[in-house]
């Protein structure tokens, strides 16, 4: 193994993700991200190494071996208005859900990402669509979901209905339940009595992730 391949191996271990997460995150299959850690290719594309760096906290020149020491937070704290990056855990991502399945079974989920230590989220949510933009969450953004059977009047939810999960404002009046969208172009669904049945809070909203556009 060559220093080159040392480097991105340590830059790997170093972020706790699996290949397969790397991959998701980089575009990268996982295959190719071990050749480039077990040294078995030497010669990587730019944009690909630019990806792994920005992947794992690291640039390309340390990558590279132009940088003796990887990319250090404390001489950019002290600008007004930055932040250091928090510590990461890795929850699971959830696709649609398997009747009658623990919510976190093996067939429900999907992936994993990474999620801020200091978040209490059990597993995570990619949005789909424009119907909650008006809390600010968008198509392709990550929510972070705490796992509990209720929630309290007007939180946002990840609720269960039939076999795939979404994301609403809830709002419970007596015998019905409201599923509120964030966009006027949707119309809210309302369960009445016995089709209350037919859905289950999965969890409260907790925090999300955003792209910048």
């Amino acid at each position: 193994m060559n220093d080159f391949s040392k480097r991105i191996l340590q830059a790997i271990e170093n972020t706790d993700l699996s290949y397969r997460d790397l991959a998701k995150l980089t575009g990268i299959p996982s295959s190719t991200l071990q050749r480039y850690a077990n040294g078995h290719t030497e010669k990587i594309p730019i944009d690909k190494l630019e990806a792994i760096a920005n992947a794992t906290g690291v640039t390309a020149a340390y990558l590279m071996g132009w940088e003796d020491e990887p990319p250090k937070n404390d001489d950019i704290l002290d600008i007004p208005g930055i932040m250091p990056l928090p510590k990461f855990k890795k929850i699971p991502l959830l696709g649609t859900i398997a009747c009658g399945e623990p919510i976190l079974a093996e067939e429900n989920v999907d992936g994993y990402v990474r999620c801020p230590e200091d978040v209490d989220a059990d597993f995570g949510l990619r949005c789909k669509g424009d119907s909650m933009i008006g809390a600010r969450i968008h198509d392709g953004d990550i929510v972070y979901i705490r796992q509990q059977p209720d929630i309290e009047n007007g939180e946002i939810a990840a609720v269960l209905i039939d076999d795939e999960a979404t994301l609403k404002r809830v709002y419970k009046s007596g015998d019905s339940i409201i599923l509120q969208p964030e966009n006027p172009a949707y119309a809210p669904r309302v369960f009445v009595r016995e089709e209350i049945n037919q859905i289950r809070i999965l969890g409260k909203a907790v925090c999300f992730l955003s792209r910048v556009k």
